[in-house]
């Protein structure tokens, strides 16, 4: 399988960490993107494995539960001939007292080339790329990120829109704990698109508004104008009380359902970045109907974790090669 030339991509990035998207610039996001899609063309839909890294070594840390970020991960680092190593917390030195920080060093210890970590934690991975010389990926830090769930959501609206400025995409539900929220605002707005903050008022913050955001609490109102709807799951774990009375009347308010979508523009899009609870955010004939691209997000997955362990390795072999160090 011929392997596809990036090196223009590689030369005009400079980052060796990819810890948020906030911090990027359009152009950044845009890189990253374009890579992934060629690397998705060249390896026939992230099915087909290319030798791009061979050699070279991912180490997952999660320390909160995961199944997509997780096995996407992995199967990225090794569609791209690299190995991997896995690691939880349970039954890890951090039970027997072993500081956070001091595990990640031992396994960096180990050889590796690149952390990927989640923690419930906001700034755990910053707190990684200070404290160890390998490249480190945020794979969910508390409610503050998850970089990559943002960028396969990007690429996702791209590969059916081909732009993403002008289009008014809709995040829809548990804004106030949702790092995939926050991933997706910043990097929907660096790209032009029109974004709608939508949920209950106890879940979402009126400040987003004092940042230029539109605020709505009706779906039914914003509906008719969104040509995407992005549906966050309900994190009752991460809550502290339960933010309204009943999920009956949640789904009656929001959920995105047969009734809705005949309200819904011909060619919505329809995303969940998943795990997806039926019947609360969205009812099956809908999560399983043609304007769905959930599992495509998926796929898209892993095709943007290749693009990002790609590129984080290019500039980290052009510090080793040079006295300049790359951010």
């Amino acid at each position: 399988m011929s392997v596809p030339d990036l090196s223009s991509y590689a030369e005009r990035w400079n980052r060796r960490h990819l810890l948020d998207l906030e911090s990027l610039s359009a152009d950044e996001i845009t890189i990253l993107l374009d890579v992934a899609q060629a690397l998705k063309d060249a390896t026939q839909g992230c099915r087909r494995k290319l030798s791009l890294l061979t050699g070279k070594t991912c180490a997952n840390l999660f320390f909160e539960n995961s199944t997509r970020t997780r096995n996407s991960f992995s199967l990225a680092a090794k569609r791209l001939g690299a190995d991997t190593v896995e690691f939880g917390s349970a039954g890890s030195s951090t039970a027997k007292g072993e500081t956070f920080a001091d595990t990640a060093k031992t396994i960096e210890a180990m050889g590796v080339d690149w952390v990927v970590t989640r923690h419930s934690t906001p700034g755990t991975p910053n707190l990684l790329a200070r404290e160890l010389g390998c490249c480190v990926l945020n794979a969910g830090d508390g409610p503050h990120e998850h970089p990559t769930q943002g960028l396969l959501d990007l690429l996702t609206i791209r590969q059916h829109r081909e732009v993403l400025e002008g289009l008014t995409v809709a995040l829809v539900g548990d804004i106030a704990h949702s790092r995939t929220a926050r991933s997706n605002i910043w990097g929907l707005r660096k790209l032009g698109a029109h974004v709608i903050i939508c949920g209950p008022p106890t879940l979402v913050s009126p400040r987003w508004q004092e940042l230029g955001f539109e605020v709505a609490h009706h779906l039914d109102e914003i509906l008719p104008r969104c040509d995407v709807l992005n549906l966050l799951r309900i994190q009752f774990e991460r809550q502290d009380a339960r933010p309204f009375p009943s999920v009956h009347e949640y789904a009656a308010l929001y959920a995105m359902n047969g009734a809705r979508m005949k309200q819904a523009k011909d060619n919505i899009l329809i995303m969940a970045p998943g795990p997806i609870n039926r019947g609360v955010e969205i009812t099956p004939e809908v999560a399983d109907g043609p304007h769905s691209v959930i599992l495509e997000q998926v796929t898209n997955g892993i095709a943007v974790r290749m693009s990002a362990l790609y590129l984080l390795s290019a500039a980290d072999d052009r510090f080793a090669n040079s006295a300049v160090d790359p951010t």
